[in-house]
């Protein structure tokens, strides 16, 4: 997809080296590998919940909103093994208020975009999970919430976005995060089909 293509359908340009090495706090793991897929687990809201809990005990009532979302939360959709958890904080951008928290809780803090919505995205272990973070108003969070419920709902788009991951993943990538930005073209068309906005520049 071209570059002023993704910007303007996701407010997220690709990034340069330079700024991957501030952004991704301890570098990204190259893969140099096929993506790994696996048929839907009946588990993995289990996985959410144990997570949820662990978080909610971590930050009581500093959580504004707390969500299971990207492809495990769509039952019968194939995906990689990792529990993708949305959390909405009062400020993101104020790390102090939580950071150390969830730290202390067993996440490790692995992005900080400050120029993409104040976006911070944590690593959890045992099951494997990431927990993206925002704030209050950020279009993301209709984005990625109702994208979830649109698949839940919609069979064909389901089935469309899984064949999708499925040719995708059968390639090499050296990186994960470059399998996931080749999504972008589905995931927008799918998205539009839902109605849901388009993405902005923070």
């Amino acid at each position: 997809m071209p570059e002023d293509q993704i910007v303007r359908e996701t407010g997220r340009a690709r990034y340069t080296d330079e700024q991957k090495a501030d952004i991704w706090i301890r570098g990204q793991t190259p893969l140099n590998s096929t993506i790994e897929l696996v048929d839907y687990d009946p588990d993995w809201p289990n996985h959410y919940e144990q997570h949820r809990r662990t978080i909610a005990n971590a930050l009581g009532d500093r959580i504004v909103m707390l969500e299971h979302v990207g492809s495990t939360s769509v039952p019968g959709l194939a995906a990689k093994p990792r529990i993708d958890i949305l959390l909405i904080v009062e400020d993101s951008s104020n790390e102090a208020a939580y950071v150390p928290q969830l730290e202390a809780a067993g996440f490790e803090l692995n992005i900080r975009e400050t120029d993409w919505h104040e976006h911070r995205c944590f690593k959890g272990f045992a099951p494997d999970a990431n927990l993206h973070v925002f704030s209050p108003g950020c279009v993301e969070i209709e984005r990625m919430v109702g994208f979830r419920n649109w698949l839940r709902a919609h069979d064909d788009d389901r089935m469309l976005y899984e064949t999708t991951k499925r040719r995708l993943a059968a390639q090499q990538w050296a990186f994960v995060q470059d399998y996931a930005d080749a999504k972008t073209e589905v995931v927008e068309e799918i998205r539009a089909r839902a109605g849901l906005p388009e993405g902005l520049q923070s």
